[in-house]
């Protein structure tokens, strides 16, 4: 299937490793021009080069910290002056610490706030001009935890349904400039994020994190974690020229592991 994407500027945000890093990869891959960026300056050039050694689209990386409004500005307007124009935007953020409710107080909330739902809203903000010209597509990257909180994570569980309903009334409020909107939900999939989340959970278990691991993967239905290139492929999929009657849908990407309809 021809995805359309050749040519298309895409912004994903937090692409220096993870699944930022594996939906960036797929969209060069299918010819799009990608801004990477993270707060990892020296992690980002590296990554910019191995996605430029794949000889498909075009990429250029920017350091940003995604929690201060000056940084995404910045950001977005380089992402303008360096290929024209935005028609794709990937939202992305690593997940706020994990713990209980009694762990928490108002700092550690509004850190949270910021970086998993405030700057969702900002990132937004800046690239809907662009996208109005083009009928663009945002993905707003969330958890699993939309659809089941997770124990254990308070913080990225508040602020992810947060972003589920940013993500549900955008999709109305955008759909005259035929902007798609969509919300992704990952489950256990095979990243640095999820063996910290496995190894904190080993820690107050008592256990191996690889026994967590194990414990995990039996109530996924297809056994497994999942690798980043199958989410990335599914991203790719959202933002591409084959999805042109699809808004507002959250897509669960979890191996079966949510059992809830």
């Amino acid at each position: 299937m021809d995805l359309n994407l050749q040519g298309k500027v895409a912004l994903v945000i937090a692409s220096s490793q993870g699944l930022g890093k594996a939906i960036a990869t797929e969209l060069v891959l299918e010819g799009a021009n990608v801004m990477i960026t993270s707060i990892d300056g020296p992690m980002l050039k590296i990554v910019q080069e191995e996605l430029q050694a794949l000889g498909k689209g075009k990429v250029a990386q920017y350091e940003a910290d995604i929690t201060k409004a000056e940084d995404i500005r910045s950001l977005v307007q380089f992402t303008r002056d360096t290929f024209g124009k935005i028609d794709i935007l990937v939202n992305n953020a690593g997940g706020p610490p994990g713990g209980s409710f009694d762990n928490f107080k108002d700092e550690d909330w509004q850190k949270a706030y910021e970086l998993n739902l405030l700057s969702y809203i900002r990132i937004i903000r800046e690239v809907l001009p662009d996208l109005k010209v083009s009928g663009g597509r945002i993905v707003n990257m969330t958890s699993s935890s939309v659809r089941q909180p997770i124990p254990n994570l308070i913080l990225s569980n508040t602020f992810r349904m947060g972003v589920l309903g940013l993500s549900k009334s955008l999709a109305e409020e955008l759909a005259p400039f035929n902007i798609l909107v969509h919300t992704v939900a990952p489950g256990r999939i095979a990243t640095d994020r999820v063996a910290f989340l496995d190894k904190l959970k080993a820690e107050k278990m008592g256990i191996t994190p690889e026994e967590v691991a194990a414990q995990s993967r039996k109530t996924i239905p297809l056994g497994r974690y999942g690798e980043p290139e199958e989410l990335a492929k599914v991203v790719a999929f959202l933002v591409s020229g084959a999805c042109t009657y699809m808004t507002g849908s959250v897509i669960q990407i979890d191996g079966g592991m949510i059992k809830s309809v």
